[in-house]
């Protein structure tokens, strides 16, 4: 009878964004590490906080980095997580709205 009674179990960890990640219009980006040639990549979510890039390229968490958007200035951020080609990165400062509604889709 014990071994068949259903175990408590921790509820599942919440999201921990500080904003909701928006689709993008403009796809095409490159990362790089600091003084370091650019990598294409693939810009695949934003926030005015972070995105999620994919690159062939090898970078693990805790790195430096610098983005580049199509139209934008480069982009200082942090590699937060790495799961193969997906990148998670937190922007060192947030980036204008101007920049952020350029890149992503408003559905009404």
């Amino acid at each position: 009878m014990r071994n068949s009674r259903y175990r408590s179990v921790a509820p599942a960890l919440a999201e921990q964004r500080q904003a909701f990640r928006h689709s993008v219009i403009l796809q095409r980006a490159s990362i790089r590490h600091h003084a370091a040639p650019g990598h294409d990549a693939q810009l695949l979510d934003l926030s005015i906080y972070g995105c999620r890039i994919a690159t062939e390229a090898s970078f693990e968490a805790n790195d430096r980095l610098w983005l580049r958007f199509e139209g934008s200035r480069p982009i200082a951020a942090t590699a937060i997580w790495c799961n193969g080609n997906h990148i998670g990165c937190r922007f060192d400062a947030p980036i204008e709205k101007t920049l952020f509604r350029t890149l992503t889709l408003v559905v009404d």
